[in-house]
């Protein structure tokens, strides 16, 4: 079986900054013809405040005329416990509406594929509480199937044990008790976003992929010093039977755009924000 896994299209009818990406990445998925798309969020420049992005952003991915799964990123429905921009039911609704469940579970050739809604974790919304027993029920009942997840945010950057990145990755209350799950049930791989950045590697028999964006790379003025590569593209995954392979392609034809470049026109921040970068 062969999955593609794509992350960070930031797409928008408002907001075209990054539209030309989409063109070359349709190309490449349709020459892949993969049995299955999985979208690790982020979809949207703004879905989270904007429903017509959420509605652009799925009428592109249903003309790739192949089945594919998403999970939600911050810029779709939220983030945990922003200040500006929390997570709300009205916004999981509007997203459930136009791309399906935040979370599910995907039985194929041996394997459990798990999609995590990585916005709801540590931010006290009630369907946080929902989805952790879910998931524990997901693990338990696989039937001997290998476990591979996928959610927006990466659990750590350099370690488990690290303390709070901030907005980078999943918040450490919540990581060590799907860290804990990691461990017990072996979960094969976490394949996540979010970083705009690609990386891969193991940690206690776990494979971590951090899938790149296809929109745009991120510089160091706003990103602070973290593992893996500035590049964009998607990952390529072959599963066959127990066996799971994975590779991160440079997709050809894509724009290395820099959000350094455009961020107070895509994402504009309060003034006192701008100040202090300025």
């Amino acid at each position: 079986m062969l999955i593609i896994q794509i992350s960070d299209t930031h797409l928008s009818p408002v907001k075209p900054h990054f539209a030309d990406n989409w063109a070359p990445l349709a190309a490449w998925i349709a020459a892949e013809r993969p049995d299955l798309v999985i979208h690790t969020g982020d979809v949207t420049v703004d879905g989270a405040d904007v429903e017509e992005d959420l509605r652009y952003a799925v009428e592109l991915m249903r003309g790739l005329g192949i089945r594919f799964r998403a999970v939600p990123g911050n810029h779709d429905v939220g983030d945990a416990g922003h200040p500006r921009q929390p997570v709300t039911s009205e916004r999981l609704e509007r997203w459930r509406a136009h791309f399906g469940p935040d979370r599910w579970i995907e039985d194929v050739e041996g394997f459990r594929l798990i999609g995590l809604d990585a916005m709801l974790l540590g931010g006290g919304h009630p369907e946080e509480a929902a989805q952790a027993a879910w998931l524990e029920a997901a693990m338990a009942n696989a039937e001997g199937r290998c476990l591979a997840w996928f959610l927006h945010k990466p659990l750590f950057l350099d370690s488990p044990d690290e303390g709070d990145t901030g907005y980078w990755s999943v918040k450490p209350r919540p990581r060590a008790h799907l860290i804990e799950l990691v461990r017990r049930y072996s979960v094969r791989l976490v394949g996540s976003g979010h970083l705009h950045k690609a990386y891969d590697f193991q940690h206690d028999g776990s494979r971590y992929l951090w899938a790149p964006a296809s929109s745009f790379l991120v510089g160091p003025e706003i990103q602070p010093p973290m593992p893996g590569e500035k590049r964009l593209g998607a990952v390529r995954y072959r599963l066959d039977g127990p066996t799971i392979e994975a590779e991160i392609i440079d997709v050809p034809g894509l724009a290395a755009h820099w959000i350094d470049d455009v961020v107070d026109e895509v994402y504009p921040r309060p003034a006192a924000a701008r100040r202090a970068r300025d």
